[in-house]
């Protein structure tokens, strides 16, 4: 009884991923279908998994996933040349930021690391 049960947990978290990933994800094709094809093959990746604790634990997983991306992916979409508009919904989290105080010296140390992290960052 409790492997029925736990194989309707498994069905409701892929069924459940797939709609945020449809609602995150809205009117991009290739967000899309790399979300589906990621969800589609880690499920079938751990298909053959039988301990209940472990698949308790990939659960569990799943809902830190769909919260992230329910909470922190936004949408940008470029207008025109250098010119986006953010899809930013209520679930989104919003942070209170700190304005830039340009009179704030910045020790040239951390600088160099702060320049070496920012340009880590690829754009496809």
């Amino acid at each position: 009884m409790a492997g029925r049960s736990l194989k309707k947990e498994v069905l409701k978290a892929f069924k459940s991923l797939h709609r945020t990933r449809l609602h995150v994800f809205e009117g991009d094709e290739r967000a899309l279908n790399a979300a589906r094809l990621k969800i589609n093959d880690e499920f079938k990746k751990n298909k053959s998994v039988d301990d209940s604790a472990k698949i308790e634990e990939m659960l569990g997983f799943t809902k830190a996933v769909e919260e992230e991306l329910r909470k922190n992916v936004i949408q940008a979409r470029e207008e025109k040349p250098g010119t986006y508009t953010l899809r930013i919904t209520p679930e989104t989290t919003k942070l209170d930021s700190s304005p830039y105080d340009p009179n704030v010296e910045i020790p040239r140390a951390k600088r160099r690391q702060l320049a070496k992290e920012c340009c880590q960052v690829k754009i496809e």
